[in-house]
């Protein structure tokens, strides 16, 4: 019995005995009673998921739009209500087109024109052929530049100032199974001077704004990767 006491089996069991503790310790007992591991991790309420997750996945049933969608859907009939101002067929171009182009939306289409109709006006007044490629399909760009040839060639030159859209408003919208296209009325306030090579006024007033108007078509295929719109066809109002 003294010999199975010694101080060295004393170690050995006291060694045993604190690890049999640390295995305890990190590993836990099992009782019978324990959830299994996949029930642990399934939330029970929709509180506990939003803990987890940011943003829930949710998938959309055949033919029931997302809250998005139907958000976007009821901005879009407001602005086309407003845009079409009682007119029932630009009304259903306005949809044949937000239909083929998600992107579009009419209030957000004329501003970008506004923007469009200033930049080309006075781009051509300073014979800025540039900006005008990039704005304009090629038949169009190429009469602006046919235009702006002449004048160089005859030494006139324009003093040109865009002053404002007092009045912009949709005429047509349509999709013609290529291209969705949308057309506008500007009327717009300019103070234009075209003068010789001497320097002579031969055309419009330096110090009068004067009312211009025009009808554009704007344009683009909605299966291009280039969101970009182009004036496909201009014409100027009496």
């Amino acid at each position: 019995m003294d010999d199975f006491f010694d101080l060295p089996t004393l170690i050995v069991i006291a060694v045993a005995v604190f690890v049999l503790f640390r295995l305890r310790g990190v590993l836990g007992t099992r009782t019978g009673t324990e959830r299994p591991p996949v029930e642990r991790r399934k939330p029970t309420t929709d509180a506990a998921a939003n803990e987890d997750t940011v943003v829930p996945i949710r998938s959309k049933a055949p033919g029931v739009p997302a809250m998005d969608d139907d958000h976007r859907n009821r901005k879009l009939e407001a602005e086309i209500e407003q845009f079409s101002k009682g007119n029932p067929e630009l009304g259903q171009g306005f949809r044949a087109v937000a239909e083929q182009d998600p992107t579009f939306t009419p209030k957000s289409f004329l501003e970008g024109a506004k923007q469009a109709y200033e930049m080309i006006v006075t781009a051509f007044a300073n014979g800025d052929r540039a900006t005008l490629k990039n704005l304009l399909e090629k038949d169009v760009f190429d009469g602006f530049a046919r235009a702006i040839a002449d004048r160089e060639a005859a030494g006139q030159k324009i003093d040109f100032t865009f002053v404002g859209l007092p009045k912009v408003e949709f005429s047509e919208a349509d999709f013609d199974k290529k291209n969705v296209n949308v057309t506008v009325r500007f009327h717009a306030e300019v103070v234009s001077a075209t003068r010789d090579k001497d320097g002579t006024l031969i055309e419009g007033n330096a110090d009068q704004v004067q009312t211009i108007a025009d009808e554009w078509t704007f344009a683009r295929n909605p299966k291009s990767r280039d969101p970009n719109w182009k004036v496909v066809t201009t014409s100027q109002l009496d």
